[in-house]
């Protein structure tokens, strides 16, 4: 099974070109104003135009509304929503794309946390008490053996060093964002490069 790569975090059209041109199947632009890798939506403008049809565009969101969501969905005419705050199911229901959970698990919380995703797919996450995600804090990998990750995006803490072991586990994607940085926000082609390839290889 090949698995899927999500370059997430992307506020720069050239990072999201270099992402595509490496492989990536999934590009994550954030709309979560106090993340340092949040984006408006011209730039978001500028990447869809940069990257086209070549990777599915994904929306990550933070507790935003309806309307704000929607705007943007039509705007970019964005292939997924990912829902990465304290949404309830409603919040995530009714959409005519494809939807991610978000879920921030703590160690060994995991499976049962996965068992209650009603999403299309559900992105795991580190737990952090004061943020919803790019913490770059790793999880143990062991706890996931015998899951099924179908449908399931392994997040938290991914770089081109453990990319292939996450990758073994075979989930539907992989999503690193801090992990091929040079700083918040800018990708580290070289590191992108790598990521993929390194995912590549089961």
């Amino acid at each position: 099974m090949t698995v899927r790569v999500k370059i997430c975090g992307v506020t720069r059209a050239e990072d999201a070109i270099a992402a595509v041109a490496a492989g990536a199947d999934l590009i994550g632009i954030n709309f979560y104003a106090p993340s340092p890798r949040s984006i408006d939506l011209d730039r978001a403008l500028e990447i869809r135009a940069a990257i086209g049809r070549r990777a599915i565009l994904v929306g990550v969101f933070v507790n935003a509304a309806r309307t704000f969501i929607e705007q943007r969905r039509r705007a970019l005419e964005l292939d997924m929503l990912q829902f990465h705050g304290d949404e309830d199911d409603d919040a995530l229901a009714g959409w005519p794309v494809p939807v991610i959970r978000a879920i921030r698990a703590r160690a060994g919380d995991a499976a049962s946390a996965l068992a209650q995703v009603r999403a299309d797919y559900a992105l795991l996450d580190t737990f952090h008490p004061a943020l919803y995600g790019g913490t770059g804090v790793a999880r143990p990998l062991e706890e996931l053996r015998g899951i099924d990750l179908s449908r399931v995006i392994i997040s938290g803490g991914l770089n081109p060093e453990n990319a292939r072991a996450a990758a073994a586990l075979e989930p539907f994607a992989l999503d690193c964002a801090s992990g091929v940085e040079r700083a918040p926000g800018a990708k580290d082609h070289s590191k992108l490069r790598s990521f993929i390839a390194n995912a590549r290889i089961t």
